[in-house]
């Protein structure tokens, strides 16, 4: 359910704006995206597992307040963001 190490730091380099850039809302917003991803695939086989859907709920609310914020600071970085990761079809 959770994001190897390996797979993370391929999403910390896709979407860092410099070196050593993790906090910056693309590089959270799509590991977020990422262990969203799994969670979505977890539960085809574990429709009862609630204790994880409230995971999940909680994940998908501080990703659309990272969007909400890079929205409010760059239009651009986030259109940018939301068309590389494939959100808001």
């Amino acid at each position: 359910m959770s994001v190897s190490a390996e797979r993370k730091q391929e999403i910390i380099k896709d979407n860092a704006q410099a070196d050593g850039d993790t906090g910056s809302p693309e590089v959270q917003v799509a590991v977020l995206t990422e262990r969203i991803k799994n969670l979505t695939e977890h539960f085809k086989d574990n429709h009862k597992d609630n204790h994880s859907r409230r995971g999940l709920l909680i994940m998908v609310n501080k990703r659309r307040n990272l969007l909400a914020y890079l929205k409010r600071k760059d239009v651009e970085r986030y259109n940018a963001l939301i068309q590389k990761l494939g959100l808001r079809k």
